[in-house]
């Protein structure tokens, strides 16, 4: 953090966007002033690209500002900030909310009136009414949101700390500017909120502030999983994600929003054997896969997913056996089969990213079990093809997942992908797998053998396909048919094929 003085925020706010929003303020007689996440960034020295504004009426603050046609204050200033600014700049209205936006050049400021808030038990949409600045800084999520800049010409750059938030900011705190009970009951949403922002600022939640999470856990079920999803995607992208769904395990948010991934949680230890614990373990790989993929976020955000979710079928698999200990055999299938349910449930996209996460799910154990053995071409071909564009992720969620604290166990594990690695680029480079195709098509078997579309022709294309990728033939048409009439006789098929 860096400590700015008001002569410092003037200067960092000596921009054409801002004097022209002081001008238009002072014209209408208005007090306007820049609040929230981005006056908090300035003090972070974080980008920010969202601009919010808060316009106050003073004449009547805290009563009913809007004008003969039903506009606020912060509508108002919108439009004459537009009509001030000319053709270049475009101007957006949501009456039904109160507030406008502007863009001008590369810049986007959103105008709202001040305004104060309260709310029903059963619901996170409060009722609206007009408000002063106070009103309006006292409804803030957390106090290091709850700063503001004056913009009016004779206070521009003044800053209003009406909470203490940059002293929280110092000591890296995340709290409420009021009781934290009523701040996460009216709002239950900024429970999630509260989480994200102390994971990706990696700061700690306020003591109060947490026991207050903790009582208000259940509140979470009245906000819509869009919302959850929304944030739980933000702490995903965060630098070191395991700080979000460490906090919500501590408050219960997490048994409530991701049950299969609370359901982790824990050691169980028999004949003096233990388990590890998979919940800290999956974080370990999240981390893992954050840390390796930090200059992308955005576009891994579901190989992020897989990583977190890859060994969800763990509790539903784990067995003692003896003489072995613990085993998850199979995890990997089950919880391949839990992606489609859960993606359904949390209203994430049921499209090709559900497919992606899936199959990465399913596949995660097939490398070690490559590396565990000879790596031999036909494994890492069958490997190659079916992980298709994936094969790169797959190992990269594959390399994350090793996470054993002993060295030399973890290197010979790092050295083995290393020649699986090497194996996947000599493949690529001698198969050409993007564009192979199985050179026996389904409609060539129902010509040559008068089978209707059935589950035999399938049979037969796999059959042709693993003969291919496991060398036991070569990729051309005529070895491919030869040993597909092979298989067809073994089948018992030849005897319905028609007489020439």
């Amino acid at each position: 953090m860096r400590h700015l003085t008001d002569n410092d925020l003037r200067n960092l706010l000596d921009r054409p966007m801002f004097h022209r929003i002081s001008e238009v303020a002072d014209e209408l007689g208005l007090e306007c002033y820049v609040v929230g996440g981005y006056v908090r960034d300035l003090f972070l020295e974080r980008h920010s690209k969202d601009i919010d504004c808060v316009v106050v009426d003073p004449a009547i603050a805290g009563g009913n500002s809007a004008d003969a046609e039903g506009n606020g204050p912060g509508i108002r200033l919108a439009k004459a900030l537009g009509r001030k600014l000319g053709r270049g700049a475009n101007v957006s209205v949501f009456k039904n909310f109160g507030t406008a936006q502007v863009k001008w050049r590369s810049e986007e400021v959103e105008f709202v009136g001040a305004r104060r808030e309260s709310y029903s038990r059963n619901s996170r949409k409060p009722i609206v009414e007009d408000g002063t600045l106070e009103d309006d800084l006292d409804r803030r999520d957390f106090t290091i949101n709850a700063l503001a800049i004056q913009l009016n010409k004779d206070k521009f750059g003044m800053l209003i700390d009406r909470f203490e938030g940059l002293w929280d900011m110092e000591d890296g705190l995340i709290s409420t500017p009021l009781d934290p009970d009523i701040t996460f009951s009216d709002d239950p949403l900024r429970m999630m909120r509260c989480v994200r922002f102390a994971t990706q600022l990696n700061f700690r939640i306020e003591d109060e502030t947490q026991e207050a999470l903790c009582r208000n856990a259940e509140r979470i079920k009245i906000i819509s999983q869009e919302r959850i999803i929304d944030e739980l995607n933000k702490i995903m992208l965060s630098p070191v994600p395991s700080i979000g769904f460490i906090e919500m395990e501590r408050c219960g948010l997490l048994e409530l929003i991701l049950p299969e991934l609370a359901a982790m949680r824990g050691t169980e230890t028999r004949n003096g054997r233990a388990h590890k614990d998979n919940f800290y373990h999956t974080l370990e790989v999240l981390d893992n896969v954050a840390r390796e993929t930090a200059g992308r976020a955005a576009e891994t955000l579901f190989l992020r997913w897989a990583a977190l979710l890859h060994d969800i079928g763990k509790p539903r698999t784990k067995r003692w056996e003896e003489p072995h200990g613990w085993t998850f055999h199979n995890h990997n299938y089950v919880g391949q089969k839990m992606i489609v349910p859960l993606f359904r449930r949390m209203k994430l996209p049921l499209d090709e990213r559900m497919q992606y996460v899936a199959k990465l799910v399913g596949m995660h154990m097939r490398p070690q079990v490559i590396a565990d053995e000879e790596v031999t071409d036909s494994a890492v071909r069958r490997m190659l093809f079916e992980a298709g564009e994936d094969i790169d992720d797959l190992m990269t969620l594959c390399e994350a997942d090793i996470t054993s604290k002993n060295q030399v166990k973890k290197q010979r594990f790092l050295d083995n992908f290393k020649l699986v690695r090497e194996k996947i680029v000599d493949l690529q480079a001698r198969d050409n797998y993007r564009t192979w195709t199985n050179p026996i098509t389904g409609e060539e078997i129902m010509q040559v053998l008068g089978l209707p579309p059935c589950r035999e022709v399938g049979v037969l294309k796999q059959a042709v396909k693993d003969a291919i990728w496991e060398s036991r033939i070569p990729s051309d048409h005529d070895s491919a048919f030869q040993f597909m009439m092979h298989e067809a006789e073994r089948m018992g098929l030849m005897k319905q094929r028609p007489l020439s």
